[in-house]
């Protein structure tokens, strides 16, 4: 049976329409989960993250999606499990721990070294911080680096004080400190700056780790991984990015290595999980 010229047509129109839909469903496929440490509530954090991920969906054509975590036990969790995000925003024990058992690459890091500082009022001025023993800290939740940073200055476990560790962000412990619920706190740094009250003394800062770094799965293809290495690189011309660089103590992105973090996944020895 002989089809006609006018079936043909038919036939190649519908097959066009069909490669088209195929097509431009393969392209809509190319969704990237991004995965920040949970420094803040899921909600906030869809807010506080949306500016970057709209960039990145700008300046690279591919579309970037928030996956955030409850709270940092589902965030270790996770990824101690594969195929969990495609990017994540890692501070350094989390970064070398991807790095070296789940093959991620590191894309950059923000150009300031990171630090905890362990505050107390004013009473423990010039004091060891064993003199806080009999005192409440507050922290966020482990295996948070101050957390972890904690644990090191209190690594007697019959010798440590009363840690409160269900905060939902860092200034939640400030919250904490300020209302009289916690004497103490462990605080990074940088934040200092913006958050620091003069009614609080530095008792203990821990040593520098280089600064939180944006990581990509290996399961990203390398033109995607390029593109938003480039992207991160070029933020000061992203004015629209103002509020979350301050937001999250950026100045600048540098090219990140893994020897930049080598070493530090040790601060994970210690929790639940964990295997060298």
């Amino acid at each position: 049976m002989s089809i006609s010229n006018k079936n043909r047509n038919g036939i190649r129109l519908a097959a066009a329409c069909l490669c088209a839909a195929v097509i431009g469903t393969s392209a809509q496929a190319a969704e990237y989960r991004f995965t920040p440490e949970p420094a803040y509530t899921p909600a906030a954090a869809e807010e506080i993250y949306k500016p970057l991920l709209d960039y990145l969906s700008k300046a690279t054509g591919e579309k970037f999606v928030l996956a955030p975590s409850a709270n940092y036990s589902t965030y270790w969790r996770n990824i101690l499990k594969p195929d969990q995000t495609d990017f994540s925003y890692d501070e350094a024990q989390f970064a070398d721990y991807r790095i070296s058992h789940l093959g991620f690459i590191p894309l950059v890091r923000r150009s300031q070294a990171t630090s905890y500082s362990l505050l107390a009022n004013p009473d423990f001025e010039g004091k060891d911080p064993k003199a806080l023993l009999s005192s409440r800290i507050a922290t966020m939740p482990a295996p948070s680096l101050g957390y972890a940073v904690l644990m090191q200055v209190f690594a007697d476990p019959v010798q440590q004080p009363d840690i409160s560790s269900n905060s939902a962000s860092w200034r939640d412990c400030l919250d904490m400190f300020n209302s009289g619920e916690a004497q103490a706190m462990i605080f990074p740094t940088w934040m200092l700056e913006t958050y620091g009250n003069p009614a609080m003394v530095t008792v203990f800062t821990s040593r520098d780790f280089a600064g939180p770094a944006i990581l990509a799965s290996p399961s990203v293809p390398e033109d995607v991984r390029n593109k938003v290495r480039d992207a991160l690189l070029d933020i000061e011309g992203a004015p629209e990015l103002g509020e979350l660089l301050l937001e999250l103590g950026i100045s600048k992105f540098v090219s990140a290595a893994p020897k930049d973090y080598a070493g530090e996944e040790k601060m994970l020895s210690g929790f639940y999980g964990y295997k060298k």
